[in-house]
């Protein structure tokens, strides 16, 4: 359901209030899903942006935006102006300070610094358009999710991989997840410790980043740092998630490729994730297949192949497959990227590729419209107030969390 649509609801005086508020979003101005998203705020929209057109089926509504880059670097002054240029040529140059001071920027939830990541990401965005369009339309890069349980072998196989591919010519971003404790908010951020050798490589750049309670197995910007990896010159993004079950596969919608690497002798703890993850699974990898694990990796590969047989073919170019790999000796790691590139050529020679990203870029417009609306709501003065009074009742069994979410409701509708 579209914004328009939406407004035609009965809670149509929720999303004007929300209208009235600078809440972020990402569209395209010619075409949702075909071009590059930027970023533009629901108060500039305004209900005097959705112009009505007569079609032949009947009356439909059409969202108008128009959003430049502009209207954007209006609000700025002369310093922020210096510093988001400063980025912009640093990061496009292939300066890794400024890529890591970029993401560091996009990452902040301070108010001032998310305008001016979101007129960074514009700049960026509009770059990355104009040198795809010199690649013939193709992909700048190749982007890879790389999802398991804990224990799996991630970063090992990360610093093993990445280093073949360096020394093949390609320049490598590493997106390493992390989680944050429930407790103090911290996160260890401790992959790039376990990646020395390739740390070290001038050719690849890791970024070791926290949830910050993000489900999903990633972060509330690993989509924009994507794309300013891809704006600094990296032609292959490694996005490591946080070690995982069976329904965190969130990257699944940010990647080109989903990879899912399992240990050999996860015996009967490997059954939580057979369902849902391993759905969205293009490559399964064993990993740690040398040694006395050869065996059980063998045996792993086996019911692997056997389950993935049974479940809906999700790609008409691809079919997705089991392979052995081991770190340590770097058995199947040259077959595993081989594996990779035929999956990128069939999918991208079947147009099946170019539909993923387009459809992607509608998961990302809808999350950030979703996590910038709950935040609009929760800091609401009127939910601010009304929350202790509803939390007391509902501890004092007075009301149901469903009713006293409903009157919450209600009652920041009628401010608004």
């Amino acid at each position: 359901m579209n914004l328009p649509a939406l407004l035609l609801h009965p809670h149509q005086h929720f999303l004007k209030g929300l209208l009235r508020t600078p809440v972020w979003f990402f569209h395209s101005s010619a075409h949702l899903l075909s071009g590059i998203p930027c970023a533009q705020p629901f108060k500039s929209l305004g209900l005097h942006c959705a112009k009505w057109m007569l079609l032949s089926n009947g009356l439909r509504r059409k969202l108008c935006v128009q959003a430049t880059l502009k209207d954007h670097m209006e609000g700025l002054s002369d310093k922020e102006q210096r510093f988001v240029d400063k980025l912009y040529t640093g990061l496009i140059q292939g300066q890794r300070a400024c890529l890591a001071e970029a993401i560091t920027l996009v990452e902040s939830t301070h108010s001032r610094k998310k305008e001016l990541a979101q007129v960074l990401l514009q700049k960026v965005l509009i770059y990355h358009r104009e040198q795809e369009q010199l690649n013939g339309g193709k992909p700048l890069a190749f982007r890879v999710g790389l999802s398991g349980p804990p224990g799996a072998g991630k970063s090992t196989f990360i610093e093993y991989f990445g280093k073949m591919l360096t020394e093949r010519g390609h320049r490598l971003s590493v997106l390493a997840v992390d989680p944050s404790s429930c407790t103090s908010g911290g996160s260890l951020l401790g992959d790039k410790t376990r990646m020395t050798e390739l740390s070290r490589d001038m050719n690849a750049y890791i970024r070791p980043s926290p949830t910050r309670g993000t489900l999903g197995g990633v972060t509330r910007t690993t989509n924009e740092a994507i794309l300013l990896c891809e704006g600094g010159g990296y032609d292959i993004i490694l996005i490591e998630t946080v070690g995982v079950g069976q329904s965190e596969f969130a990257v699944a919608d940010m990647v080109d490729m989903f990879v899912l690497l399992l240990p050999p002798a996860g015996g009967d703890e490997l059954q939580g994730i057979k369902r849902g993850i391993i759905e969205m699974a293009d490559l399964v990898a064993i990993t740690k297949s040398d040694g006395d694990l050869i065996v059980p990796a063998r045996r792993i590969q086996a019911e692997y192949v056997s389950a993935l047989k049974l479940l809906r073919k999700r790609s008409e170019a691809w079919r997705p497959k089991v392979i052995r790999i081991s770190a340590r000796s770097g058995e199947g790691i040259t077959e595993m990227w081989d594996k990779m590139k035929e999956f990128r050529d069939l999918m991208l020679a079947s147009g099946e590729l170019t539909a993923k990203r387009r459809k992607q870029q509608k998961v990302w417009m809808w999350s950030l419209i979703q996590e910038n609306v709950l935040e609009h709501f929760r800091t609401h003065p009127t939910v601010q107030e009304q929350i202790p009074l509803l939390e007391r009742k509902v501890l004092s069994g007075a009301l149901s969390p469903g009713l006293a979410a409903d009157l919450l409701l209600k009652a920041f509708k009628s401010k608004d």
